[in-house]
């Protein structure tokens, strides 16, 4: 008869990764609901997009997360004003959120880099994972609604990861402009989720057109009717056009979120529209922060 062979120790390694595993479970089944913001390129407002449909939850008396996975490039400490700030060590989960109000908690790789928020983050994709997964499991998020997770455009390795860890209730809004070359994009992103089985709960398209201040026109600044058509062509609900304001980028670079800001604009009754839409998913619970 062969003796049985024991199998060797885990390794330290082995070790911390089945603990963070362990914590990364523990937190997602503490979120209700997980929206990717995702574009297939830059320079499509995707920041501005997660950082108002967040603020707008977070008026609607939802808890929401909003977590900022842009290694090489956050924005969202600047347009919520929480440049410099640092998150905190202090209890037994690790990392905690910075709160932007009573509603709405934050993170972003700046609040731990230290005193190297200028500097370049030169990291391959396993030290991203990492550090996505650190985001989330290590962080105490307590109970949430939403979590909005802003990730940079394409499809590399961030979107990945959190496209790989997330929680059964997920899925991406996919944030266009009206142009071809957005949209042909676009599609590239449509693709990359159905490849990993994200489902798409719908495409906005941003930048749509310019509303006159003075006489409430609408004027169209590039082609238009791109993101519906293609919303309607793939099967995805059409969240809406979001006109641009001159005020976004002020509002932006004084950190404070637009939609809060400018509760009468036309920009605002169209991330309304959005809002409503995303509301629907969450169903009413007893709130524990």
């Amino acid at each position: 008869m062969v003796a049985e062979r024991k199998k060797p120790p885990l390794s330290k390694e082995e070790i911390e990764e089945l603990k963070a595993d362990l914590m990364l479970a523990d937190s997602l089944t503490r979120i209700e609901n997980t929206l990717m913001i995702l574009s297939g390129k830059g320079g499509v407002g995707k920041s501005t997009i997660a950082v108002n449909l967040a603020a707008a939850l977070a008026a609607s008396d939802k808890s929401v997360g909003l977590l900022d996975i842009d290694i090489h490039g956050p924005s969202i400490p600047l347009m919520l004003k929480l440049e410099g700030s640092r998150v905190s060590s202090v209890n037994e989960r690790g990392l905690i959120p910075l709160r932007y109000n009573d509603n709405l908690k934050v993170m972003s790789i700046e609040f731990i880099l230290k005193d190297q928020v200028d500097e370049a983050v030169i990291w391959r994709g396993p030290m991203k994972h990492r550090m996505i997964r650190q985001f989330i499991a290590e962080a105490d998020w307590g109970e949430l609604d939403f979590l909005i997770v802003d990730a940079p455009p394409g499809t590399g390795d961030e979107p990945l990861s959190i496209c790989q860890m997330a929680p059964p209730r997920s899925q991406a809004i996919i944030v266009t402009t009206p142009q071809k070359v957005a949209l042909k994009d676009v599609k590239k992103s449509i693709r990359f989720c159905k490849s990993l089985g994200m489902p798409v709960f719908g495409i906005v398209e941003n930048m749509s057109g310019f509303v006159c201040p003075q006489c409430g026109a609408y004027h169209p600044l590039f082609s238009e009717g791109g993101g519906e058509m293609l919303a309607l062509e793939q099967g995805f609900k059409f969240l809406g056009r979001i006109p641009l304001d001159p005020k976004l980028v002020t509002a932006s670079d004084a950190g404070k979120p637009f939609v809060l800001e400018y509760p009468a604009s036309p920009t605002t009754k169209a991330f309304d529209a959005m809002v409503a839409a995303v509301l629907s998913l969450s169903t009413p619970r007893l709130k524990k922060h």
